[in-house]
């Protein structure tokens, strides 16, 4: 016996990212800012000069990637139920990209789902956590292991939140500019090795081809199930320096910077980068004070930590490998021994 149930229809998940100074919001709802005393102190009062809500609330949780954890989730869904909302309110992520990740993954599992707008403050997240709908917390096991995907109802880049970004927090976010370049995009990379990132106005349309960029990505692939996961090129080596770090050493985009690397000296193993092309990318990191190098203790732990990787399986791990710079494979069979003798470039000497 069998009973069918129709589901099969088209949602229409599309939104709009707005690149420019931030336009008055006007929301007929009970709306809570999420953020932290870091962006509150700089940046609220701005902020809340542009929001008229029918209800307006101010939740701040602590600052750091070590606070992207389950406690925080629970602060954010107590104060919502606290003040009574319902599945017409809404969320606003007002921060980096901590900030964005939990804020979406609240409101993901809020009454089976509520709406939220991403504002984001750090170029990191301007460039790349607050687009296409990824969220999430960490735990013991690694980065962003538990999440939903939940699109945000739109995404506001205002460059004036940049202004107060430290040198670190803006390299960081190099490093994502970089890899959207490196993957998809030959001459917006050649853009980027001749520009000046410290020039607003080029900033502005480094932002705008990165984003552009990832939206491509995101609307051929939604869910991560082939495209879209290219763009964790250099994540996969990451966010393993990030979990032996405890997530206190490297900034998130500084620990991609770092994968980068790796993943490209994999690729030049592979025959699929040059030694040249690779030094170019490096090169670029290093205008930006990015660093470049890591010493790994353990290799065969280095190895065994890629096994918790969202995008292998059981028994495969998945490379984002840069095929020389505008192109980009996703390979499961690199035989250990060629990953190892890679990260043993990068052992304690």
């Amino acid at each position: 016996m069998e009973v069918n149930i129709p589901l099969k229809q088209v949602i229409d998940n599309s939104y709009t990212i707005t690149i420019d100074q931030l336009p008055q919001i006007n929301l007929d709802t009970k709306v809570a800012i999420v953020t932290n005393p870091k962006v509150a102190g700089l940046h609220l009062s701005y902020l809340l000069a542009k929001i008229d809500a029918k209800e307006l609330y101010i939740i701040t949780v602590p600052d750091g990637e070590e606070y992207k954890n389950q406690a925080s989730i629970d602060m954010i869904l107590e104060s919502l139920f606290n003040h009574r909302f319902n599945r017409k309110s809404m969320l606003i992520a007002f921060g980096g990209g901590v900030i964005g990740d939990m804020v979406g993954y609240a409101a993901s599992i809020y009454q089976r789902g509520i709406d939220f707008i991403q504002i984001p403050t750090t170029l990191l997240s301007q460039v790349d956590a607050s687009v296409g709908g990824k969220t999430g917390m960490n735990n013991k096991y690694g980065k962003n292991l538990i999440g939903a995907f939940h699109q945000p109802r739109a995404v506001y880049i205002d460059p004036h939140f940049l202004s107060t970004l430290p040198n670190r927090e803006f390299g960081a976010g190099v490093a994502e500019i970089v890899k959207m370049a490196v993957t998809f995009n030959k001459e917006f990379f050649e853009y980027l090795e001749s520009a000046d990132l410290k020039d607003p106005k080029v900033l502005q349309e480094a932002i705008k081809q990165a984003v552009e960029t990832k939206a491509s990505v995101v609307a051929q692939d939604e869910k991560e199930r082939g495209l879209r996961a290219a763009l964790n090129y250099g994540h996969t080596f990451g966010h393993v320096i990030e979990n032996e770090t405890k997530y206190k050493t490297y900034l998130h985009g500084e620990a991609v910077a770092i994968g980068i690397i790796m993943a490209n000296q994999l690729a030049v193993k592979l025959g699929m980068m040059s030694e040249d092309e690779a030094f170019r990318v490096a090169k670029v990191f290093n205008k930006y004070d990015l660093p470049t190098s890591y010493a790994i203790k353990d290799v065969q732990a280095f190895y065994e930590a890629f096994f918790l990787d969202k995008k292998s399986s059981d028994a495969n791990i998945m490379f984002i490998v840069p095929e020389s710079i505008g192109g980009v494979q996703m390979l499961d069979d690199i035989p250990k021994e060629t990953v190892v003798s890679v990260l043993e470039q990068f052992g304690e000497h």
